[in-house]
């Protein structure tokens, strides 16, 4: 039986923590008395975060100590200086939660090489520099650990959604070289996969220009059938996952069926699932 990652009294850094699924892995990790550095570009949201997280701890624990930090995971210089800015208030980080994400829909003629850019700036490079930026004091930890969140589109990759498949992909990639290379280290790698979360990614995601508006808003609508799983359930999920220092975690019945599906029929899962997903 594996040795649980104790988290009371340990420092986690959470991005894309205003809202969604950071925003409960946030609660999550507070309930069990870890320290939360949080970080988005959201500061209303951040602080509301805060807030949930107070309510959420033992009534009989220890004070957390927790941090609200307005941060642009796309920004290379805020990202590489984010480790000193939050040193005052954390000496220490156990747990880097590299959540951040962003969606832009189209297929891959649709989308301009900006968006597609943009995307990537945040979904892969916001993960590659926070790691870059925070490996260093995770490996000062007696136990540390590393929780990248890919998608269930980091398992499959369905048409219309080719910038974010992309960026879903790289990212389980980048997690399991990653964790490859820290083995026998004392910081491991968790991938996490979820599936349909409810979540506002839908009504935010970035259109295609010149898209028609009723078809941008036909396409948000049959998405976001999708999204049925609470964020407060993928959280516990997550943290739970964290907890057991599992190199994967898939989050929902719908990612665990797709994960089994795509082994099964690697090449072919397509002719299934593009009919389920599109109606």
């Amino acid at each position: 039986m594996v040795d649980r990652l104790r988290l009371e009294g340990r420092t986690a850094v959470v991005t894309g923590a205003a809202s969604g699924i950071g925003r409960a892995i946030a609660i999550s990790l507070a309930r069990r008395g870890c320290h939360l550095a949080l970080a988005d570009v959201n500061e209303a949201g951040l602080a509301e975060t805060a807030r949930l997280v107070e309510t959420a701890r033992p009534g009989r624990a220890p004070a957390l100590r927790v941090s609200e930090h307005r941060l642009d995971v796309s920004d290379r210089e805020a990202v590489a200086g984010f480790p000193a800015r939050i040193a005052g208030e954390h000496p220490r980080v156990d747990l880097l939660v590299n959540n951040a994400g962003v969606a832009v829909g189209g297929t891959f003629e649709q989308v301009s090489e900006e968006d597609f850019e943009w995307l990537f700036s945040i979904n892969f490079w916001g993960v590659v520099r926070m790691t870059r930026a925070f490996l260093p004091v995770l490996r000062a930890s007696d136990d540390a650990r590393i929780v990248n969140l890919s998608s269930v589109f980091g398992l499959i990759a369905p048409a219309g959604q080719a910038a974010y498949v992309a960026s879903k992909f790289a990212v389980r990639g980048f997690s399991e070289s990653l964790r490859h290379e820290l083995e026998g280290s004392r910081v491991g790698v968790t991938v996490v996969h979820p599936g349909g979360v409810a979540t506002a990614i839908s009504e935010s995601a970035r259109a295609p220009s010149g898209a028609p508006a009723e078809e941008v808003a036909r396409q948000r609508a049959a998405f976001k059938k999708h999204l049925r799983l609470p964020p407060e359930v993928a959280g516990e999920t997550i943290v739970r996952g964290v907890e057991r220092r599992k190199a994967r975690v898939l989050v929902g019945n719908d990612a665990v069926a797709l994960s089994v599906i795509e082994r099964v029929a690697p090449v072919s899962y397509w002719k299934l699932l593009g009919r389920v997903i599109r109606e």
